[in-house]
């Protein structure tokens, strides 16, 4: 084997449930490692993708696989081949295989291979695994329709389908009051009865250190989610045709008596749902408009969640996103008059000292050897490294492979090594001048009061990755880009 042609692969692994034993995560990579290891390829760890317990009906919620074709988008080419169990792991929809399967196929040159569905190049192969994926989809479609006739005779006789919802344990497949968190139920139902106010709510909980069922901080959305839950008054609700989501009122909700004790009276149930009905109806059709522009919009951080800082209803203060749904708990309150004379008066002293940072991996016009980051060159050199290192290990290079391969590759690191500038904080001096000589033109533009806030606005994303500002001490940390 030529040691230049090294063929790298990734492997993507997907389990829908624990008792699949037969395609455990496990049994999945010990077979993708045989196939590769007997027709040339090398599976570097880092590229070894694995969704557990995750369906494969859609892409949309699969943070591996989706991490997976983000890799393969990068260039130079990560890996020339996916390497799968059988192609229903892939997807067991036909129209996200066909889409995703040809972007890395005709788009990228990355092949998609099932390592126990054996399929050549010739024509025919091409209906062999369209009809392969067909059946694939047939089951996940079958297996859905019986998922939900099952669950259909399960919510019929008061069973729970889903998880614990807050304020309840599940013990031996029935819901049971938990003690703390019910609690916490009557009090946000308290609460919203006397002052109506779902994202005061929702701060208090995430002052009180108080997290959801899926650990995350609360908002208003799920105070809302709470108070519309008949689940507190002994009932259950389910929606065959899909989530609740924020559609309480859904004709295809089904709603019937449940096993479990309620949390809440019906009474302050039906109290509860009146004020809400109030509350909607207070606001007029269509009051909620587009926000107005101003000149930093989109570019403003919350320091203490990372947050977009958004306008307020009046116009005239910015506001973390987060904060107004009651998630962050620092407020970020700032007039936008003041700010946006502020923030152009910092980006005016930074251009004068070179007190900023720059982002380089942000595609421009620069010219390319401006500044060359040989730490990641090298880095990648070294990769390179492991990879044949990898291959020996696996039995993919002999000895005598694999020495030559490290060869050819140490003395790329050590060429690297004597370009690289003895000082590299000059070489990010010289960028950062070149950087402020090519934008200062800008600069004075957005001096002038004839342009207008989209205007400015268009401007400064030209050079502004982002702006975060410190509430604590009221300063800003600019980040530009090339």
């Amino acid at each position: 084997m030529n040691n230049n042609e090294l063929k790298v692969a990734c492997a993507y692994i997907r389990v829908s449930t624990d008792d699949q034993i037969e395609y455990s995560p496990d049994s999945q990579l010990k077979n993708i490692r045989n196939y590769a290891k007997t027709h040339g390829y090398i599976v570097p760890d880092e590229f070894i993708f694995i969704d557990e317990g995750i369906s494969g009906k859609n892409t949309k919620k699969r943070p591996a696989f989706n991490k997976m074709i983000g890799t393969a988008k990068l260039k130079p080419k990560p890996f020339d081949a996916i390497l799968l169990w059988k192609f229903s792991r892939f997807a067991r929809n036909r129209e996200d295989s066909i889409v995703y399967k040809s972007m890395l196929r005709k788009q990228l040159g990355i092949d998609v291979i099932s390592v126990s569905e054996t399929i050549g190049d010739d024509k025919m192969s091409i209906l062999f695994e369209a009809m392969i994926e067909a059946m694939d989809e047939y089951y996940s479609i079958n297996l859905a329709e019986e998922v939900k006739r099952g669950m259909l005779e399960k919510i019929s006789r008061g069973e729970a389908v889903t998880v614990a919802p807050f304020g309840y344990k599940m013990v031996d497949k029935k819901l049971v009051i938990d003690p703390y968190t019910s609690s916490i139920v009557q009090m946000i139902f308290n609460d919203f009865l006397a002052n109506g106010n779902k994202t005061t709510i929702a701060r208090k909980l995430n002052n009180l250190g108080i997290k959801t069922i899926r650990g995350n901080n609360w908002d208003n959305r799920g105070i809302e989610y709470v108070l519309n839950n008949p689940v507190y008054i002994g009932k259950l609700r389910w929606t065959p045709t899909g989530k609740t989501r924020r559609n309480y009122h859904n004709p295809d909700t089904l709603t019937v008596d449940g096993e479990h004790q309620p949390i809440i009276s019906e009474k302050m149930f039906e109290e509860t749902q009146q004020k809400l009905s109030d509350i909607r109806n207070s606001y007029k059709p269509y009051a909620r408009q587009s926000p107005a522009t101003f000149m930093l919009r989109g570019l403003l951080r919350c320091s203490n969640c990372g947050a977009t800082l958004v306008m307020s209803s009046n116009k005239k203060y910015l506001q973390c996103h987060n904060y107004s749904k009651g998630k962050c708990l620092v407020s970020h309150s700032i007039s936008i008059a003041r700010v946006s004379e502020v923030v152009l008066n910092t980006i005016v002293s930074a251009f004068a000292t070179g007190d900023f940072e720059l982002r380089t991996d942000v595609k421009s016009n620069t010219d390319e050897n401006d500044f060359i980051d040989y730490d990641e060159l090298i880095s990648k050199e070294k990769t390179k490294l492991q990879r044949a290192k990898n291959a020996y290990e696996q039995g993919v290079y002999t000895l005598e492979e694999y020495a030559e391969s490290k060869k050819t590759i140490m003395s790329h690191i050590e060429h690297l090594e004597t370009q690289k500038p003895k000082n590299e904080n000059v070489s990010m001096l010289e960028l950062k001048k070149k950087f402020v000589r090519k934008h200062t033109p800008t600069l004075e533009k957005l001096k002038s009061s004839d342009l207008s806030e989209q205007e400015k606005n268009d401007l400064l994303h030209t050079f502004v990755d982002n702006i975060i500002f410190k509430r604590s001490d009221g300063t800003f940390q600019l980040i530009f880009h090339m």
